[in-house]
Order: structure tokens, then C-alpha cells, then sequence
């Protein structure tokens, strides 16, 4: 019988774990977290040290009893969550749990950690327990004090002054405020004209491309010209000073040296299997997180790859050697440094995850995985393996050459040009891993020649350009500006967006976040009446605090008196003097011609809307919603009073009962007597009777029926 009971958060590594520790040893499940603080106004003691009330959560109730029974018959527990902040919470609240229920009472208690799921990781553990960190304890603690407080305070407000539903976060909020100020650049931006002047040029039969770059005794930059007229006067210039040819006025060759990149972080992990896989951060976590648990390929279950939320680039030194051995084996020895690579990483918690996200055996190629693993975690598996082998190869070698062409005109003024190329000559890491610059475009070989001949000038291009917004956030892009700002943590990027999306804040328009018109609105509050709680820097301080709280460094309860006190304030003031038509930011459209009243768009309670009038009028004003898809900042008077044609008249029912379409607070629908039909998948404004009809005969079969569920025939 076994006399020690390990606990991990999910029966996946259970299982395999199980297999590494043979009868002596129960393994059992949390299922993720086991309690969390009561969801009710005071579940944070502000007044007495944050003191938090929990309750354990009621879905892993029937969880924490079965770990209550196992205890009994064990001497040991050994508690094995995650090796993080939320890991070793959730080994503690278990702790507690289990010591207010008189169950640790002779039981030996252990916290045991590992960053990879294999037998050698885990027997190691085992024989090296250590206590619960207080210190990691703590920093958890305060962040879930901070989200509480934040949460329970803000969100309330924010129904109050905009529309029920809405929440703000710590983290999500200043994550929208990044998107809505990039929608603000685009919409502000005004497209500048500029023009770049390129010349065909020949040597010996083989043609390439030279580039204008100094003119009148002055270096060519992106707006020296910035009409046709200026650019039609260069190459007009261009081709009279050369009469054909340029002289070949400098060689320049070098050698370039690429260096690998880092092994991956989370962060980096979800910006390439964004671009490269084209998966979301939430999808990307949850596959590296099955790889990471163990997948039976074969020889048992086994864990695929390292602990998947980390920040760290170091890898242990086994694992490096294993990685180049692998290496030597695959691509030759001259692939490998003589020292291996080693990259410096920016976290500066060392009690979180110590590894970046690397295969636990280099020597298990992803070839070796086909046909064992699903195809999202072999092409997961793939980008892990592939990266972390290039990052101890050797660099890539490519061998440039600049060249200077000259041309004269009679007064002696010159007119300058430069060509580059370049060949890649050592391939190095790129033999495994191509990157976004090494795939956007092969080698540009330039053909031989010497200092002071002249080849060939064949054509002369001005091409007009104009300069771009910049672009909406990316999930990728996204995530690696908040990692750049220090806001967020790698166990929350994909939380933070996939908050922003169930939210309706953000919408994804061709894989880019565009903010909605209600992210706008709860973004312009926060902004306008909480900066402070939305600012960068003050969200990256708060993180590095918490940090700090981690690493014993600083306690978690001033941290919070100083966030707490100004915060609260604020929220009390705010609440009585904001009102919801200054948040609202109503926008006048124009003016009703049948009426001469004012007309408007703003959100309401149930969303957007346009509105004749205003509620100062001796009569009510007219509202009608917006349609799907059309945005409160780009609706038109005409588009607005188009909305005023609601509800439609469409004719009758077979029975005599008027039929109308319009849309209510819960969207389009039917009307047909006193009663209503949805039409979600048709349009008010250009449904026909003929497909009202069908509605509605949908919708009195589907009464029918649900009448005779309610009332069975006991005969």
C-alpha cells in the first residue's frame, strides 16, 4: 500500500508521474486551483491587514476530499504543483485546507518542484524536497488582493456609468488602453508622399539594382523628394550626367555574422506560433501545456518539453550538452561553438521557472514523434525543438559587398549610387531555424567587377510611395510590448487577451486587434478619470513589487495600504461626480430636417445607439440601435437617420396579425401581433414577409413543443 501521497494540479501528470514513483507513492490531482477568495464585497479586509476570506471553490470540493481520504492512510505528503507564484498557492491554500481539517497532524509535508516531467526530474524532486516559500505565497496573494480590489471596485462603476457586464482589470485595462491609442494613430494619421529613385543597372550581360543615394552633395534620405516633379528632375539629371554608364567608384566587402537567438521564453513562444503556426496565445499554452504533462509516445508517458511559464533564456548545462551532441549528430561538428551559447536573460525573479522552454531530450527529434502526438503539438513540438537547437549552433555567415556607382554631370556635380548584396556562405543555425529576416528574401549576388570600370546604366525608376499608419496590435505584437512595458507575467499574456476578446472590448479583424466602440468607451473612462491605474509605468512598478514580494525582498501588506488608500478615494469621488452622459462622449451628427432636432450617436446601457433629440424636450426623444457592424466614430447622419426607418411594416399573417421587423435591446426581430420572433441571421431592414413568415411558424412549432415537455401526458 502506498504510504505517500504527491499532489500535482491535473490527472494527465498525475498519471505519468505515477509511473516514475511505483507503489509506494499515490499521486493524485487538484485540478488547478482549490480555493479563491469568496465572491462578495469584503473578501478582501481592507481595514484589518487584507486579511482574505476564502472558501474552497466548489468545483474541486469532491477533488480535495478525495486528497483528504488518500492523507489518511499516508505518513507523507508531498505537495507538487506547479514551480511558480500559482503553483506554490495552490500548494498552500491545500496545506491550509488540509491543516484546518486536523488532517496533517504525525504527516511528514513536503514541496517538491520540477521544470520537466521525466523519470530523472522527478526522482530528483522527490529526493530533495524543500518548505513552502512564504515569500512566493505572499506575492500570489497580494496580486489576487490587487485583482480583487480593482475588480470589485472599478467594475461596479463602470456598469453604473456605462452598461452592466463591463469589468476592468489591473493588467487587461492599460493592455486595451495600448490598443485604443494605437486606433487613435491610425485614424490621426495623415499619409506623407515621397519618392525613391532606382536605376537597372548591367555588368557583362548581368543586371541588378542600384539605389540613389546622394544627390547635389547630400545624403538621400526617405522625404528629399517628395513630389514627381522633384523625382522626374533626378532621374532627368541621372541619365544626362551618365550617357549610359556609371563608373564603378568603390568595392566595399565584409563579412556578417547572424547570431542564434535565445531559447524561448513564454513571451517568445507565443510571438513565433503566432506568426509562424498562425495559433493564438490561448491555443499555443494550451498545447505546450499537454507536451509539457506527458504524452505516451510509445515507451510510457513521458513529458515532451520543459515548463512552458517562464522568463528565463538559461538552460541547464545537461541539457546544453545533450542539445550539441544532438547537434553534432544532425549537422556536423562544425555546427557547434567551442563554448556554448549562452544568452542573458531579463527576469529578475530567480524563484520563478530557472529554464526557458526547451525538449527534455534533445535527442527526441520531432521525425521520431510523427504519427504519435496530435498535429498541433508536432508542430508545436517542432518550433520548440527547432529553436532550441539553433540556439547552440554557430552563427550564420554571409559575405556582403557594397558598391558605389558614380555618375558626373559637366559641371563636375555627382551623382551617387550604392548596390548591395549578399550570399549566404555558413549557413549555422539557419540550417534549422529560419527567422522572419532570413525568410524575407535569399542571396542578392552581385556579379564580379573591379574599381574604376563602368558598366551599364539600362533604366532609371522613380517610384512613388506613401508612408503607412502603423499597425493594429497582433496577438504576437501584443504580447511583446507588454513584456517590453514589464506589464503582465508569462503565466498571464494569454489571459489578458482572451479577457479582452470574451469582453467584446477588442475584435479580430484579419488577426489584428481593433478595439469596439465599448472599448473605446470604458478605455476613455479609465484614461479620464483612473490615468493613474492605466499608466505603463505604474502597471510595470506594481509588477516589479510584486516581484520584489516574491524574492523577500519587500512585504506584500504596505504594498497594498499604499495601493489601496489613493485608489478607494478615487473610486468614491469618481462615482459621485462622473455622470454617464460625460462618459457617454455623445456625438452630434447633424440635424433631423422633419424635426430641426439635434441628431446623435452614444452608448447605452444595451449598447449603441442614435438619438433625435434630447431628453430635455418637451417630447420623449426617437433611439434606435446601430446595426452589426457599423462603428459609433464612423456613423453618418445619413447612415443614422437610415436607422429611423424601424420598424418596417412588412404586411400580415394568414391569421390578420400585423407583421413588423425592427430591432430592441436583444437585437432584430419579428413582431407579429403581440408577439416576438429574433431574427439573428437576417437583416430588419431588407427581410421579406415571405422569410418573416417562415420565422414565425418557426417560432409557434418550437412553443408548441416546448409546451408539450412542460405538460406530459400522464395517460
Amino acid at each position: 500500500m502506498a504510504n505517500n501521497l504527491v499532489i500535482v494540479e491535473s490527472p494527465a501528470k498525475a498519471k505519468t508521474i505515477e509511473k516514475y514513483l511505483g507503489k509506494d507513492f499515490k499521486v493524485l490531482a487538484s485540478y488547478g486551483h482549490v480555493r479563491d477568495l469568496v465572491p462578495k464585497e469584503g473578501a478582501v479586509d481592507t481595514e484589518n491587514g487584507f486579511v482574505m476570506k476564502y472558501a474552497v471553490i466548489d468545483r474541486n470540493e469532491k477533488h480535495v476530499n478525495a486528497i483528504g481520504r488518500a492523507l489518511k492512510k499516508c505518513d507523507a505528503l508531498y505537495l507538487a504543483t506547479d514551480p511558480d507564484r500559482e503553483g506554490e498557492a495552490i500548494a498552500w491554500h491545500l496545506y491550509e485546507i488540509l491543516r484546518e481539517r486536523g488532517l496533517l497532524k504525525d504527516k511528514d509535508v513536503h514541496r517538491v518542484v520540477f521544470y520537466e516531467i521525466t523519470r530523472n526530474a522527478v526522482g530528483e524532486a522527490i529526493r530533495a524536497p524543500r518548505e513552502l516559500s512564504s515569500d512566493l505565497v505572499n506575492a500570489q496573494q497580494a496580486r489576487r488582493a490587487l485583482d480583487y480590489l480593482v475588480g470589485f471596485n472599478l467594475s461596479p462603476l463602470l456598469w453604473k456609468k456605462i452598461r452592466p457586464g463591463l469589468s476592468a482589470g489591473r493588467v487587461q485595462s492599460p493592455a486595451l488602453r495600448m490598443i485604443v491609442e494605437r486606433e487613435a494613430e491610425i485614424e490621426a494619421f495623415v499619409p506623407q508622399e515621397y519618392w525613391s529613385i532606382e536605376a537597372d543597372v548591367a555588368k557583362d550581360g548581368t543586371e541588378f539594382i542600384a539605389r540613389l543615394a546622394e544627390y547635389k552633395n547630400e545624403k538621400v534620405k526617405q522625404f528629399s523628394f517628395t513630389s514627381e516633379k522633384e523625382a522626374r528632375e533626378v532621374e532627368q539629371a541621372l541619365v544626362q550626367a551618365a550617357h549610359g554608364k556609371l563608373k564603378v567608384e568603390k568595392i566595399e566587402k565584409k563579412q556578417r555574422r547572424r547570431r542564434a537567438p535565445p531559447p524561448f521564453t513564454t513571451s517568445t513562444l507565443q510571438q513565433e506560433a503566432s506568426s509562424k503556426l498562425r495559433f493564438g496565445a490561448q491555443r499555443t499554452m494550451r498545447v505546450a501545456q499537454k507536451l509539457y504533462e506527458g504524452i505516451d509516445t510509445g515507451d510510457g508517458a513521458e513529458g515532451l518539453i520543459t515548463y512552458m511559464r517562464t522568463d528565463s533564456v538559461a538552460l541547464a548545462a545537461e541539457a546544453v550538452e545533450n542539445v550539441r551532441a544532438v547537434i553534432a549528430e544532425h549537422f556536423g561538428k562544425d555546427s557547434v561553438p567551442e563554448k556554448p551559447n549562452t544568452f542573458r536573460t531579463k527576469a529578475k525573479n530567480a524563484q520563478e521557472a530557472h529554464e526557458a522552454i526547451r525538449p527534455t531530450s534533445a535527442s527526441r527529434t520531432p521525425e521520431s514523434l510523427k504519427g504519435h502526438i496530435e498535429e498541433d503539438q508536432l508542430k508545436l513540438y517542432t518550433l520548440i525543438w527547432q529553436r532550441t537547437m539553433a540556439c547552440q549552433m554557430v552563427p550564420a555567415v554571409y559575405d556582403t559587398v557594397t558598391l558605389g556607382l558614380l555618375a558626373e554631370d559637366k559641371q563636375g556635380a555627382a551623382i551617387r549610387l550604392r548596390a548591395n548584396g549578399s550570399v549566404l556562405v555558413k549557413p549555422g543555425y539557419l540550417a534549422v531555424y529560419k527567422d522572419k529576416a532570413e525568410s524575407a528574401g535569399g542571396d542578392r549576388i552581385l556579379p564580379p567587377m573591379q574599381e574604376g570600370e563602368d558598366i551599364d546604366l539600362l533604366k532609371v525608376r522613380p517610384d512613388q510611395h506613401f508612408t503607412e499608419p502603423p499597425p493594429r496590435f497582433s496577438e504576437a505584437s501584443l504580447v511583446k510590448v507588454l513584456e517590453e512595458y514589464g506589464i503582465g507575467r508569462p503565466s498571464t499574456y494569454a489571459n489578458i487577451i482572451s479577457t479582452l476578446v470574451s469582453r467584446e472590448y477588442v475584435e479580430l479583424e484579419n488577426r489584428r486587434f481593433r478595439p469596439t466602440d465599448v472599448g473605446k468607451i470604458v478605455n476613455g473612462f479609465l484614461t479620464d478619470h483612473f490615468d493613474r491605474y492605466v499608466d505603463y509605468d505604474f502597471t510595470a512598478r506594481l509588477e516589479d513589487d510584486l516581484d520584489a514580494v516574491s524574492r523577500g525582498e519587500k512585504d506584500w501588506v504596505p504594498l497594498m495600504e499604499n495601493f489601496w488608500s489613493p485608489f478607494k478615494e478615487r473610486v468614491t469621488d469618481k462615482d459621485k461626480s462622473v455622470t454617464r452622459e460625460q462618459v457617454a462622449k455623445a456625438r452630434n451628427l447633424g440635424t433631423d430636417a422633419k424635426s430641426g432636432k439635434p441628431v446623435s450617436v452614444r452608448m447605452g446601457r444595451f449598447g449603441p445607439f442614435v438619438q433625435i433629440g434630447s431628453k430635455d424636450d418637451e417630447e420623449k426623444p426617437k433611439f434606435a440601435g446601430l446595426r452589426p457592424g457599423q462603428k459609433m466614430d464612423e456613423i453618418t447622419l445619413e447612415d443614422a437617420m437610415e436607422l429611423f426607418k424601424l420598424p418596417r411594416k412588412l404586411g400580415e399573417t394568414p391569421e390578420g396579425e400585423p407583421v413588423s421587423a425592427s430591432v430592441g435591446r436583444f437585437g432584430p426581430y419579428v413582431k407579429y401581433g403581440s408577439k416576438f420572433a429574433s431574427i439573428k441571421n437576417d437583416d430588419p431592414y431588407t427581410i421579406t414577409l415571405e422569410r418573416a413568415l417562415e420565422v414565425i411558424a418557426e417560432k409557434k412549432e418550437a412553443d408548441a413543443n416546448r409546451l408539450i415537455l412542460d405538460f406530459p401526458d400522464d395517460g
